[in-house]
């Protein structure tokens, strides 16, 4: 909802002065993007591991950079209006919760947290702050992604919405041994555009997940997920992580069955309308790009009060699916997501040590309510959600909000 959190000035007069906690691969990605950024002053780097956060300062060509291994720390040495978080996710709740509670707004990359019961108590957090949460979904802010819900909603009513996912990449590592590599890792992207395409929620998921043979991962690379929408669409989902030969894009290959005709993207290319004597709407197209979008749309949302696409509240459900997915491949049966956010909520109360982060989390009597409520959406009206704050999914705003540009 608008002036759901407090305003801080993010570039309108001066930078806004920020931390990177986290200096491992996707964390030097940010310190670029920081660092490149005229809305704000990289002005420390925060790591566990401080050889690590010395050398990204030194790669920056800043190697006087101010480093710790604590970030409510070193804000307050440096002066740091607010944090960017790319730790690893087992470490987003406590990172994100203590940042949250000394004043400071967080963007931070997804997932929201390592577990969906710790999401939860990252959104009560934000309400118990006052402060921004938003977590950076990358594909939400792909040009061409905008451009294919554009045609979406040109299409009318949609009956099925469809991604697969073919790719062979050998990381090493973690993901290696991991028990669900494909659908913890990676299947997060796919979900969540699928919520940005059809402006529509989760309602039950069915998955099955396996493992070649010839896999050289120890869990299941593959899994073939199907989700129930709250517009009565489906989405289903198909996807490897050992499939050597005629790899998709990164993004995956779309397709949208709707009631006037079908939308298809490649992941790489612009998409396709094909649908017999209609004309797609001629929409603006989106200023916004991967992690730079993001950080566009952080420091507008934070100049404006208004809440911005990706706030925790409005992307707790994209980590939901996943966790819903896991459990249907590991018990055979379907998952309705009221049931997972119920029990999960029970398991936030018990896990969440913060006083004031439980009473929180104790004053919801509704998960998907709650979520709606904190994200500024009002009830879903026919098969599109409707911005408590801006009137429609058509309307802009400063801050291209939880409707984002198209």
């Amino acid at each position: 909802m608008s002036g759901s959190h407090r305003r801080v000035d993010c570039g309108e007069h001066a930078p806004l002065p920020v931390l990177a906690v986290g200096a491992g691969a996707m964390g030097r990605a940010w310190l670029r993007t920081l660092q490149a950024s005229p809305e704000v002053e990289l002005v420390g780097i925060v790591d566990l591991d401080t050889d690590a956060a010395g050398r990204a300062a030194a790669e920056l060509g800043r190697p006087d950079l101010p480093i710790g291994t604590d970030a409510v720390t070193l804000a307050a040495r440096t002066g740091a209006a607010a944090v960017v978080d790319v730790t690893v996710p087992v470490a987003h709740h406590p990172v994100t919760t203590a940042a949250l509670l000394a004043g400071l707004p967080v963007l931070g990359e997804k997932p929201a947290a390592d577990t969906l019961p710790r999401a939860l108590s990252l959104a009560a957090a934000a309400e118990v702050s006052g402060e921004l949460f938003m977590v950076s979904q990358s594909r939400r802010w792909n040009p061409q992604v905008a451009a294919l819900r554009g045609l979406v909603q040109d299409l009318g009513a949609v009956g099925t919405l469809t991604t697969e996912f073919f790719r062979a990449p050998r990381f090493g590592g973690f993901r290696d041994a991991m028990a669900q590599p494909l659908l913890v890792d990676m299947a997060i992207h796919a979900f969540d555009t699928a919520r940005y395409l059809l402006g529509a929620e989760p309602v039950s998921a069915w998955c099955s997940s396996w493992n070649p043979s010839w896999s050289w991962y120890a869990g299941d690379a593959n899994a073939t997920a199907l989700f129930t929408m709250a517009d009565g669409s489906r989405f289903s989902y198909t996807g490897s992580w050992c499939a050597p030969g005629a790899e998709t894009s990164w993004n995956g290959a779309w397709r949208v069955s709707a009631e006037r005709g079908t939308a298809r993207w490649d992941g790489e290319t612009e998409p396709v309308l094909d649908a017999e004597g209609l004309v797609a709407t001629d929409r603006p197209r989106s200023p916004h790009s991967d992690i730079g979008g993001a950080l566009e749309v952080f420091c507008a949302a934070l100049r404006t009060g208004e809440t911005p696409m990706g706030e925790v509240h409005e992307n707790v459900l994209s980590l939901a699916m996943v966790e819903a997915a896991v459990e249907s491949a590991a018990t055979g049966r379907p998952v309705q997501l009221d049931d997972l956010l119920a029990r999960a909520h029970v398991q936030a109360l018990a896990e969440e040590a913060h006083p004031g982060v439980r009473a929180a989390l104790g004053g919801w009597s509704s998960v998907r309510e709650a979520l709606a409520a904190g994200a500024g959406w009002v009830r879903p009206v026919g098969d599109r959600r409707i911005r408590a704050d801006s009137g429609s999914c058509g309307s802009s705003s400063p801050a291209d909000s939880a409707c984002g540009s198209s």
